[in-house]
């Protein structure tokens, strides 16, 4: 009988990325995936340390594994992804029953380690970060069934940005070539895929210092000829690297879908210098209104940092007032906190709890009414809609996602997944269209 892996992914897309390279490389190796975390040979857990609320959440995981441990002392307990990178063999003290930690970088050599925790009995610690290259480029997918898919274009950050971790625990900036990015949403359009989004922690950055003629924009065109795709997205975008070429993809490559995700994180331009995020409120401003006049029907959405050090009241309004001026259509918004190894660490001028809990509550009043605002815009309207499947709540109803990356309702069986299909809107909520499929 095949060893059996269960595998828990926590925190981003590139970490869903991550566990379907996990799975692809064990299943190759012999091992059988398995939902059922009791009846599992190997548990391992990918991890996520952009924000301390996520990682807390890790060490309480694995204090509930424990007695999986416990009851089967044969059992491989591993952890994975940024908290396995960040801690190292410190994770060994805070969970002493803990097998196995691999890093953001060894992904390929899993199986070796694995196996080394297994017959040596003894703790396996492997974070060597690989400067040169892409890692892991050999590595086979697991993908799960479905009309979307991801495809890594860019692994690493050189910003460092003062209150990200991601630098330190994912290495610097290394694009994968382009040839193999293309012979992968080959790949995907074989497996049934119709949409794929391009990941990276900066995507604007691709091909920079690596010799790739044409940049992100090059890419996104050679994407989108390939045939089969249907809708090109990708995430996540730096601001200070969004330039005219990269915005007129949205007026001239026909599946590029419009939607942006654009993180603002403050609108105080004092914010941003301490943020050391190297634009301005204005500068972003002309960015989004660029944006908006290329791709008029462009989703606009965002992250915001509440309460980073030094941030006074004044620096919070300004926040409220971009937001005001810009509508996102959805926005991503959390309270600070301090992140190891990072700049913003040792800044003075913490902000109370209470602080930042009142004021993230303005904030998401604030982005409640305008997500209501800009959906209501599209009462009876109909919108391209990609199928993706049957509604977790209702078996009645298909969702989807509008060009513009909104999520829609409708009425419809399984036979619509994958299909695009016309759907007239009828009614809206601040994250969700409701409407009827009119072909």
């Amino acid at each position: 009988m095949s060893p059996t892996v269960f595998i828990k992914t926590y925190g981003c897309q590139m970490n869903v990325y991550d566990t379907e390279r996990i799975a692809g490389l064990l299943r190759g190796c012999g091992y059988e995936m398995t939902a059922n975390v009791a009846a599992a040979d190997v548990i391992l857990l990918n991890t996520c340390s952009i924000r301390e609320k996520p990682e807390h959440k890790i060490y309480s995981i694995l204090g509930r594994l424990k007695g999986y441990k416990d009851a089967n002392p044969s059992l491989i307990l591993g952890v994975g992804g940024c908290v396995a990178q960040q801690e190292g063999e410190r994770l060994f003290e805070k969970a002493p029953y803990l097998d196995l930690v691999f890093g953001t970088h060894t992904i390929d050599r899993l199986p070796e380690l694995i196996r080394q925790a297994a017959m040596q009995r003894e703790k396996v610690c492997q974070t060597a970060m690989q400067e040169d290259g892409y890692s892991d480029e050999g590595v086979c997918r697991c993908v799960s069934p479905g009309v979307s898919a991801y495809v890594s274009i860019i692994r690493g950050c050189n910003n460092y940005c003062s209150y990200c971790v991601v630098p330190y625990v994912r290495g610097r900036e290394r694009s994968r070539p382009p040839e193999d990015i293309i012979a992968e949403v080959k790949h995907l359009v074989r497996l049934g895929v119709k949409e794929v989004t391009l990941l990276g922690q900066n995507v604007n950055s691709y091909g920079k210092g690596n010799g790739i003629k044409g940049g992100f924009p090059r890419l996104l065109e050679a994407v989108n000829a390939v045939e089969g795709i249907e809708r090109i997205r990708f995430i996540t975008s730096h601001p200070k690297d969004l330039g005219d070429d990269l915005i007129r993809c949205f007026g001239e490559l026909d599946k590029l879908c419009g939607h942006m995700h654009l993180p603002v994180q403050s609108g105080s331009d004092k914010i941003l210098r301490l943020m050391n995020r190297a634009y301005t409120r204005d500068e972003y401003l002309a960015k989004v209104e660029r944006l908006r006049r290329t791709c008029p029907a462009i989703g606009i959405t965002s992250d915001v940092i509440v309460g980073f050090p030094r941030e006074t009241d004044e620096d919070f309004e300004a926040t409220l007032t971009l937001m005001e001026e810009v509508r996102f259509d959805d926005l991503f918004s959390f309270n600070y906190s301090d992140r190891p190894m990072t700049a913003a660490l040792r800044l003075e001028g913490k902000i109370p709890p209470e602080v930042k809990a009142g004021r993230l509550a303005r904030l998401q009043a604030l982005q409640n009414e305008h997500g209501i605002a800009r959906n209501r815009m599209l009462l009876n309207a109909d919108e391209e809609v990609l199928v993706e499947g049957i509604s977790k709540k209702d078996p009645r109803r298909v969702t989807g996602k509008t060009r513009s990356n909104k999520t829609v309702i409708a009425e419809g069986g399984e036979e619509l997944s994958g299909r695009l299909v016309s759907v007239r809107i009828r009614s809206v909520t601040a994250h969700t269209l409701h409407g009827d499929i009119a072909c």
